[in-house]
């Protein structure tokens, strides 16, 4: 991992909070974190155990995957409501029991796993960026998370929960004052700002292409990390890295390792 030699606290968090985001941090002018989009969904299939375990083999500090809650109660690893496009059938997930989601195989061999399946891995130092996708998600990952927190089975450091929802953040916030939460932004970093402070946030995590050098300084300026996504494109990639990002989600976590290894 990689352990800042200074870093500034965001507004109103408490030391317990801050201690989490020495996980995520970089040292000035160190390299970026590399995050495994959907696992290395360049690669693997997305969102699945297989695709996670390949993102860890290609050298990922973290991996980012998406969760609903299904009809059974459970929390399920998979990034659209309907199924259609991943499996070519039109149905919702979260209208779906667990054990009728079991008999999907993606790519005819790989299944959809639960955010606990995902959680009993060996992830080590792994950082888990979980984005929450449907409504009703915030309170049943807490729990779960609660329960292998108190086994120690995983590092509450190690967590980032992100979404666009930014009432399920709320939610997130009222409930635990201890995990790190990522604000994601289809847009200009700056507007996320107001939002950030309001939850207490540890990152922003807005799409590369409204980056510059000027907005990521200015957000890093307020205490808050950068995550841009998603990144494929090795020119992106090199701006990006210049311009002070502080971590980058990509499909293609070799392709990042390879250019971080340059500079």
């Amino acid at each position: 991992m990689l352990i800042p030699t200074s870093l500034k606290m965001p507004p109103k968090v408490n030391f317990l909070i801050f201690i989490c985001f020495i996980s995520f941090s970089c040292k000035e002018n160190s390299k970026p974190l590399i995050i495994g989009h959907r696992g290395a969904k360049g690669h693997v299939a997305e969102n699945t155990i297989p695709s996670i375990k390949y993102a860890i083999d290609l050298g990922a500090n973290g991996v980012e995957i998406d969760i609903f809650r299904c009809k059974s109660g459970e929390i399920v690893v998979f990034h659209d409501n309907n199924l259609k496009k991943i499996l070519n059938v039109n149905l919702c997930i979260e209208d779906l029991d667990l054990k009728k989601i079991k008999s999907f195989r993606i790519e005819n061999k790989y299944t959809i796993p639960t955010l606990e399946e995902i959680l009993s891995l060996e992830l080590d130092d792994l950082i888990l960026n979980i984005e929450l996708k449907g409504k009703g998600t915030a309170i049943p990952t807490i729990e779960i998370l609660r329960k292998y927190f108190k086994n120690k089975l995983i590092n509450e450091e190690n967590i980032l929960i992100s979404s666009f929802d930014w009432d399920e953040l709320l939610v997130l916030r009222s409930k635990s004052q201890k995990i790190p939460i990522g604000v994601l932004i289809d847009g200009n970093p700056l507007f996320a700002l107001k939002f950030a402070k309001e939850v207490e946030a540890m990152s922003i995590n807005s799409d590369y292409k409204f980056l510059n050098k000027k907005n990521v300084d200015l957000v890093n300026a307020e205490g808050y990390k950068l995550f841009p996504y998603t990144v494929n494109d090795e020119d992106e990639m090199k701006k990006l890295i210049s311009i002070g990002v502080d971590g980058i989600i990509t499909d293609y976590p070799d392709k990042l390792k390879n250019i971080l290894n340059y500079f």
